[in-house]
């Protein structure tokens, strides 16, 4: 019997439109209490948004404030300079 390959969840990037593997993204979530976070387990609870691994999807994101429509609050600067640091 043949080994059933496991399906690789693909997201789309909030900034930059390209599909990726779930793994290879950040996720960004507002939780119910309304804090946004970086989820690094795919697994918090809340509205989440898929942002490529790149500084450009960062920057673009920042600069037309996506996460800030997409999450429906307003993200601080601080959860862009720890995206950002989590590159290096």
């Amino acid at each position: 019997m043949a080994e059933k390959i496991k399906k690789v969840p693909i997201r789309r990037c909030l900034a930059t439109n390209q599909p990726f593997p779930k793994k290879e993204m950040f996720r960004i979530v507002r939780t119910p209490d309304g804090d946004v976070i970086i989820d690094d387990t795919g697994k918090a609870n809340g509205r989440g948004a898929y942002l490529s691994k790149t500084k450009d999807a960062i920057g673009i994101a920042k600069n037309k404030k996506l996460l800030d429509k997409q999450l429906e609050v307003a993200v601080s600067e601080e959860i862009y300079a720890q995206l950002l640091a989590k590159l290096d």
